[in-house]
């Protein structure tokens, strides 16, 4: 048996489309035009190339962009004071905030300034909140992409045991929410879990976002068992040459492929729909604000 590849970049290429219509929409019907904010403080190249590609998606399917940049310098009354303007936009229907911010900013003191009405990251509070009593509103962009690749590839979730390996409030917390609300059985792995491996086994769905690089084994999977991986790790690639590097998962992906019923590859899995998912939430957010309905194939 070989795993079907799960492909996230053809699914948000499709997620991309469906946004730009609604967005269409809004504007003929209700005149009304998504806009998201995205501030980013220093100068890391990562960071950097990942706000652009925000900034170039948001334009593509018809929103308004708006991007600061702040020195690595930047004091950290300065970077509130930002995203108090930008709570204030009528224009702006979402702000997130690059993290990380240089060392001498509290995240939290930003997280918890942000308007929890514009909260497109879904960190605040009151998004964990909604969250986890069910409530309408966004829910975080990675945890909801991997759920609809879920849906989309494996069918329907309910009473399948879901093991997530990880415990973030990113990534680890709000996926085992949105699963628990599909009627899984969820438990969730972490550096602490005696005996990983065997707790790994007993999943029908394995939701890897531990940072570890290739972590989870082949012979850690389940036969059959859909295997979502969320890691972006960075490893020496001598064979491109002296300091070269590859992007690889959590997940072992040549060990598990043979075992897996489906599997995210790393890259081209998971990633394409963390960005697709931040659109998404910005119509999300843009409806609510205005007292509308946000669209059901964008929201869990």
């Amino acid at each position: 048996m070989t795993a079907q590849i799960i492909d996230g970049k053809a699914y948000a290429a499709g997620l991309r489309e469906r946004i730009a219509g609604h967005v269409a929409r809004l504007r003929a019907e209700n005149g009304i035009t998504p806009g998201l904010a995205v501030v980013i403080v220093g100068h890391d190249p990562g960071s950097e190339i990942y706000v652009s590609q925000k900034a170039k998606q948001t334009v593509e399917v018809g929103m308004y962009s708006e991007k600061y940049e702040l020195p690595e310098t930047a004091s950290e009354a300065e970077v509130l004071a930002v995203v108090e303007r930008l709570n204030a936009d009528p224009k702006i229907h979402g702000i997130l905030v690059q993290l990380p911010v240089p060392k001498h900013i509290d995240p939290n003191k930003i997280i918890l300034t942000i308007s929890p009405d514009k909260d497109v990251d879904c960190f605040t509070p009151a998004s964990v909140g909604k969250l986890q009593i069910g409530l309408p509103g966004p829910v975080s962009c990675t945890p909801l992409g991997c759920l609809m690749l879920l849906r989309e590839y494996c069918g329907p979730l309910a009473g399948k045991h879901a093991v997530i390996v990880g415990r973030s409030n990113l990534v680890g917390k709000p996926m085992a929410q949105l699963l628990l609300r599909e009627n899984c059985t969820v438990t969730i792995g972490h550096s602490r879990t005696t005996d990983l491996p065997s707790i790994v086994r007993q999943g029908d769905i394995v939701v890897a976002a531990v940072g570890r690089p290739l972590m989870i084994k082949g012979d850690w999977i389940k036969p059959g068992a859909a295997v979502i991986d969320v890691g972006i790790n960075r490893v020496p690639a001598p064979d491109k040459g002296e300091g070269k590097t590859r992007v690889v998962g959590d997940v072992d992906y040549a060990s598990a492929l043979p075992v897996a019923g489906w599997i995210t590859p790393v890259p081209g899995g998971v990633g394409p729909m963390t960005i697709a998912c931040l659109l998404a939430n910005t119509v999300t957010t843009a409806s609510l604000i205005n007292g509308l309905v946000p669209p059901k194939d964008l929201t869990p």
